[in-house]
């Protein structure tokens, strides 16, 4: 009896499994016919492009928010790529295991070293030929901040372990020398959402992603204050009127107002950025002058010491 013929698909999917392992890639797409229905998220790299990589238990998280809006667009359009790589695919074992229960006991299970060295190989041997820094999310790591993403942005890509369960085996991070993030102190189920946070901050600090670039140089962070108040029409809404200054027309006076805006919001909410933006001015300030500069946080203190009282 002749074997029964392989469909396109078929055939596809066995030589997919014979290579091993291999990242998905999206990005602009790469023109080609063909009669055979393709993965829209397939092999659409653009040669130089900023790239993410991630390494995941769920690829299939990815795009997702990234793929909207300003950096959906970019990602179509090349200005970025993004590769995942499922971590299962380098796990041990008939089941692909990628974590076994913690040394010296303990709740949870941990990635183990092996499984995750696998992937940072495979994900190490990027297609351009370019070492991209290995971040793992971590809410144990230092903040992530705009001067970082500003950095990164400028480099040619990361690549980013998203943990799950009760971590990643410590040796693998120590032997690759691998930097942790965190984008806040709280914890998540997993690092995907908090990959997806870095590479939002991160890509729309690439040319040409924004559309006005004067927006970066306004926004909150960008000169180590809080932004200034926004408003829009109408100028009267529920009886609250934009502030005057700002329909004055006067543009010396509208710069003025908001810097001024800027420096009360960042002293009132975020007492410790006022005190590092006073330290790069002046290095030497005096402490007295800089609690006054900061009264927030002394208003704050003051409150939590009569409340323990």
């Amino acid at each position: 009896m002749s074997e029964t013929p392989k469909s396109p698909s078929d055939a596809t999917a066995a030589a997919d499994a014979s290579a091993g392992a291999a990242p998905k890639s999206h990005g602009r797409l790469n023109v080609r016919v063909s009669a055979q229905p393709r993965d829209l998220f397939e092999e659409r790299e653009v040669h130089g492009a900023w790239t993410a990589q991630i390494i995941t238990l769920f690829p299939e998280a990815f795009p997702g928010i990234l793929g909207l809006s300003l950096t959906g667009k970019a990602l179509n359009e090349g200005l970025w790529n993004l590769r995942t790589l499922q971590l299962r695919d380098f796990g041990e074992g008939k089941h692909r295991n990628v974590d076994d229960t913690p040394a010296g006991g303990g709740a949870g299970m941990v990635i183990r070293a092996d499984v995750m060295a696998r992937a940072l190989g495979a994900a190490q041997a990027d297609p351009l030929g370019r070492a991209l820094p290995v971040v793992y999310m971590s809410p144990r790591g230092k903040p992530l901040t705009q001067a970082r993403a500003r950095e990164l942005a400028q480099g040619p890509g990361i690549t980013l372990i998203c943990g799950r369960f009760e971590g990643v085996d410590e040796r693998v991070l120590e032997a690759y020398g691998i930097e942790e993030i965190s984008i806040g102190d709280y914890i998540l189920t997993g690092g995907e959402l908090a990959a997806q946070v870095l590479i939002d901050t991160t890509v729309r600090l690439i040319p040409r992603v924004l559309g006005n670039h004067e927006s970066l140089a306004e926004e909150s962070f960008s000169d180590g204050l809080l932004e200034h108040p926004q408003y829009t029409k109408p100028a009267q809404w529920e009886g609250r009127n934009i502030p005057e200054v700002l329909l004055s027309g006067n543009h010396a006076a509208i710069a003025k107002w908001r810097r001024d805006q800027a420096v009360r919001l960042t002293k009132e909410r975020r007492p410790d950025l006022w005190r590092a933006y006073e330290d790069r001015k002046a290095p030497h300030m005096d402490p007295t002058k800089d609690r006054q500069l900061s009264g927030a946080s002394d208003q704050s203190r003051g409150y939590r010491e009569k409340t323990e009282d």
